[in-house]
């Protein structure tokens, strides 16, 4: 018997091959109701993809030389559609996921984990029909549980994030070593000489990554005399509305370099008529490219997104699925960055 070629599918299905391609690749531009009955057909005539076709198609595409093995997933947890492309820190991780998955053969395709239009059930249909064997989560920044239209993707396929710990279910992760990131930042601003460090960290934040932060830079303060350990400054939030909470603080502890993650922090101590970096510095906990006259710790958060991806190859080696019953975790550690 010949196998069912997609011309025979799209003759059944009265379309296009090349509509039965994308239907069977659950493109977004091919109705979803399409997609299901082209599908559905698609089993009963038992139509299957030739792997040889789509491994040459995928190499002509990608004009290089490495072994094509297979489609994985990048999930943007994130709740912005295209926060993966305009948030200042998940680009890096996506950049270190794609080179990554290119060293190794893969290719990565992305999806939003909150589209409306594709919920979970729908998502596990699009992963057999490509062929993608799990993927890597990018961009949990407000919370670190999973959505709970994503959970039976979850249970499907093998999933590593990228950024934080999740819980609930709890999966592997790769991250930087925040704890490390705030001790690194201590040590270097004691080393420069700086008397009383300050932090300014959003609460939130500082829980996303299990209090790391805040962890490392006490850590940091057992060095020092009772009169040199000033209290955090958690309410950024709240002083971006009132900025009075800032400058209270600021008077109380007095502090003559600030750790934080927000650029914004410089703005706030020029208003007041304070000079950055002659009166006050500022160290960040995340040094970026395009920022490069804050000195600062680079989180390395792209080495971050290359770690999650040898972490899920690793899984899919094992043939494992699922959330595991003892998650890993890989924490990439810090370098110092002078300011340019």
């Amino acid at each position: 018997m010949n196998p069912v070629a997609m011309s025979d599918v799209a003759r059944e299905a009265g379309v296009s091959k090349n509509t039965v391609s994308l239907a069977l690749r659950g493109d977004p531009q091919i109705p979803l109701s399409t997609c299901s009955r082209i599908e559905k057909i698609a089993r009963r005539m038992g139509y299957k993809r030739n792997p040889v076709v789509g491994e040459l198609m995928a190499r002509l595409h990608s004009g290089g030389n490495r072994r094509f093995r297979s489609t994985l997933a990048l999930i943007n947890a994130n709740q912005e559609r295209k926060a993966l492309l305009t948030h200042p820190t998940l680009p890096v991780f996506v950049k270190g996921c794609r080179s990554r998955a290119g060293e190794l053969g893969y290719h990565l395709d992305e999806f939003w984990m909150h589209d409306p239009r594709v919920p979970g059930e729908r998502l596990i249909q699009i992963f057999k029909a490509r062929g993608i064997p799990g993927g890597v989560i990018v961009g949990l920044l407000k919370e670190n549980r999973i959505a709970d239209a994503f959970l039976p993707v979850i249970e499907a396929f093998p999933f590593v994030v990228a950024g934080v710990r999740t819980r609930d279910p709890a999966l592997s992760y790769a991250c930087a070593d925040h704890h490390m990131v705030a001790l690194r930042a201590f040590e270097k601003a004691l080393e420069l000489g700086f008397k009383r460090p300050g932090l300014v960290l959003d609460r939130q934040i500082d829980a996303l990554v299990d209090y790391r932060f805040s962890a490392g830079y006490r850590t940091g303060q057992q060095g020092l005399p009772q009169s040199r350990q000033l209290k955090p400054f958690f309410d950024v939030r709240r002083a971006r509305q009132n900025r009075d909470l800032f400058r209270h603080w600021l008077r109380e502890q007095k502090p003559d370099v600030i750790f934080t993650l927000y650029n914004e922090v410089r703005d706030w101590i020029q208003e007041i008529g304070i000079r950055v970096p002659e009166e006050i510095a500022l160290l960040q906990y995340e040094w970026r490219e395009n920022r490069p006259e804050f000195p600062g710790i680079n989180q390395h958060n792209d080495v971050a997104g290359q770690a999650a991806v040898d972490m899920l190859v690793g899984m899919l080696h094992r043939s494992e699925r699922g959330a595991p019953p003892f998650p890993l975790a890989t924490l990439v550690g810090p370098s110092w960055m002078d300011a340019r």
